[in-house]
């Protein structure tokens, strides 16, 4: 069991999740924390301290503090497998592939996977969906030292992150991920059952080996008004970059 101020301190961020606590509402004084938890005033400044470090709240000399940031960071777990984020909500994560075919390797293929053009590559184009509602595209093309594994998964398979994992032991380590808007084409529509030109939000990624090897790049298309980002950056730690349209 952790320090009793590290038990409060997570109990605080929980209640920041659960937005009891919103973005601009002040948390109760420290007395009134104190007597909430029955611990002493010292105590709830540790707790606090906390917080304040990881920039969920702000502090500020003789007033009360201030809640900036009403969520916190997912694992790069949940943020790289749509399984693993829909488990973490309790929700059931569906996959279903509706194409998938090998093709020599583009200029954007061999840049992206760090292949000779040319190389023959898997290409997936899978559906998945929250608690049997679609919401999501992927169009991922695979390195093709993993291709042959990908290929032999079935295609429901609802977390193909999990089965790469238990059958050749890869770990999903680093990626890039970069976020704007699009319409909906044709087969978007029809897979999605969205309109057409509807509003999508694509997320283009590359994700790589703990070595740096690249294992996959994709592009995900999400239904807007089924999906949603938030980023929470702070004076001291920032992972949102803003850049012109390519």
């Amino acid at each position: 069991m952790g320090a009793r101020h590290e038990e409060i301190a997570d109990e605080l961020r929980r209640a920041i999740d659960r937005e009891e606590y919103t973005v601009g509402s002040l948390l109760p004084a420290e007395t009134e924390l104190a007597a909430h938890y029955g611990v002493s005033r010292g105590t709830v400044r540790q707790a606090v301290a906390a917080l304040t470090t990881e920039g969920l709240i702000g502090s500020r000399q003789g007033a009360r503090r201030v809640v900036l940031a009403s969520r916190r960071s997912q694992s790069f777990a949940e943020l790289r497998s749509f399984a693993e984020w829909a488990r973490a909500m309790g929700r059931a994560a569906t996959g279903r592939v509706v194409a998938q075919e090998y093709r020599p390797a583009t200029k954007e293929d061999s840049v992206r996977l760090q292949l000779a053009m040319g190389t023959p590559v898997l290409h997936v184009l899978r559906v998945r969906g929250l608690d049997g509602e679609p919401v999501l595209l992927e169009r991922t093309v695979y390195a093709d030292w993993i291709s042959p594994t990908v290929e032999s998964i079935e295609p429901e398979c609802p977390s193909v992150t999990q089965r790469l994992y238990d059958d050749t032991g890869l770990v999903f380590a680093y990626g890039e991920h970069v976020i704007d808007a699009v319409a909906a084409g044709a087969q978007d529509a029809e897979l999605l059952e969205v309109r057409r030109t509807s509003p999508l939000l694509r997320v283009r990624r590359v994700t790589t080996t703990r070595e740096g090897r690249p294992v996959e790049w994709s592009d995900d298309r999400y239904r807007s008004d089924a999906v949603s980002f938030s980023v929470h950056n702070s004076i001291g730690n920032n992972a949102l970059a803003r850049k012109t349209a390519e």
